[in-house]
């Protein structure tokens, strides 16, 4: 596979040097900050591929070009198709400059959500968790989403209360500002009010709906990104299931299946996140790396371990632990690269997803979840774990 990096830009605080030093020879990125409204500028994307390749790296994924609420929502079709055409104008320029693999998402106005962004662990450093009985709290006494507590059970709500009491107010603005204002690459943060608002649009909007509003999304854009050689590559819900009344399409295997039946084009296809995916008890990473290998154009390698006592909390686990079989996976991988090496196909690229906060990672302010020393760790344990199935298999 080729192992890439995620780099936020000329602002993160990890450099393209330290990346280099790790092991990465291909960078994940986006132009972060860009006017959502407007294409991303072949002069724009040019000048950060040239930035990329003097130290040495390719830019090897998008990640992300935004989909905009107005995509997902299609409350006004003129927007929409105005916002669809702003995104097949950025595929055209990332072609042009040679760039051909572009990771999104279909997940309605919050990206990936987590309650704690620095869970200490018991033999050191930090880690990113979500915790159900948080997340409630935030949802029934923070937030106060109306409709909420039909979602919960009395015992639910309770122990939602209790943790919210025990909170004082920094804790509290704390777990506001992880959940809808502090994780990297979000094109926007929102105050409770402009939140509230935000969700509310989604109240006649239910998961049929959406689904059609992606399925119009992938009608349109699919066959412009391969007409231009590009790959699209959808990242699953994270965490995978509805949020906040907020309807979730990208969650299972069977939502994989209907995503690429929407539009039949090697253009269309998956992120494979065994983190995301693996939240959820039913997928069978194994299973669905081997039948949707030729789908996949992306990979982000990490594990995520579920509470025993509340299968809805979870904690980013080592990348080789956790509730993922992460060795399964890269022998299936492994396999999908071969078969396209013979038959002359696109390359596999994978990047160490998230990391911990590990010795000197806690000396430097760098973005949730991807440390410098974290994700070396993870690249080097998944890379050994690559040439071990290479090896042997």
């Amino acid at each position: 596979m080729e192992h890439t990096w995620r780099w936020f830009g000329p602002n993160d605080p990890v450099t393209l040097s330290e990346i280099r030093q790790a092991g990465a020879t291909g960078i994940v990125t986006a132009l972060h900050g860009h006017a959502p409204d407007t294409p991303w500028s072949v002069e724009a994307i040019a000048e950060r591929q040239q930035l990329i390749e003097a130290a040495g790296l390719s830019w090897s994924v998008v990640e992300s070009v935004p989909v905009p609420e107005a995509i997902k929502q299609a409350l006004d079709t003129r927007a929409r198709d105005r916002a669809i055409g702003v995104f097949c104008s950025t595929l055209e320029n990332l072609a042009a400059c040679g760039i051909d693999t572009v990771c999104y998402n279909f997940m309605p106005i919050l990206d990936w959500t987590r309650t704690e962004l620095e869970w200490p662990l018991e033999e050191g450093g930090l880690a990113l968790r979500f915790d159900q009985t948080s997340f409630a709290a935030f949802e029934l006494f923070i937030l106060e989403r109306p409709g909420a507590r039909a979602l919960y059970s009395e015992a639910e709500i309770e122990a939602a209360r209790r943790h919210f009491e025990s909170m004082d107010d920094e804790a509290r603005q704390r777990l506001v500002t992880t959940l809808i204002a502090g994780l990297p690459g979000a094109d926007q943060h929102y105050t409770l009010e402009q939140f509230l608002e935000h969700l509310s649009a989604y109240e006649a909007i239910d998961e049929d709906q959406l689904r059609a509003n992606y399925a119009h999304f992938l009608q349109a854009v699919v066959p412009v990104a391969e007409r231009l050689g590009m790959r699209l590559a959808v990242h699953p819900d994270d965490p995978p299931r509805p949020l906040l009344g907020l309807p979730r399409i990208v969650s299972t295997a069977a939502d994989a299946r209907w995503v690429l039946d929407q539009v039949k084009s090697p253009a269309n296809g998956l992120t494979f996140c065994t983190g995301s995916y693996g939240v959820r008890k039913d997928n069978d990473l194994v299973a669905m790396a081997r039948e949707f290998g030729p789908h996949i154009h992306f990979v982000h390698l990490r594990a995520t371990r579920r509470d025993d006592d509340d299968p809805q909390s979870f904690i980013e686990a080592e990348h080789l632990e956790g509730d993922v079989d992460m060795v399964g996976v890269i022998c299936e991988l492994v396999k999908e690269e071969r078969r396209r090496g013979e038959k002359g196909g696109a390359r596999l690229p994978m990047r160490p997803d998230h990391g911990h906060q590990l010795c000197d990672d806690n000396t430097r302010q760098t973005n949730p979840g991807y440390p410098l020393i974290g994700r070396l760790k993870g690249l080097a344990e998944l890379r050994g774990v690559e040439c071990a199935v290479c090896a042997l298999t």
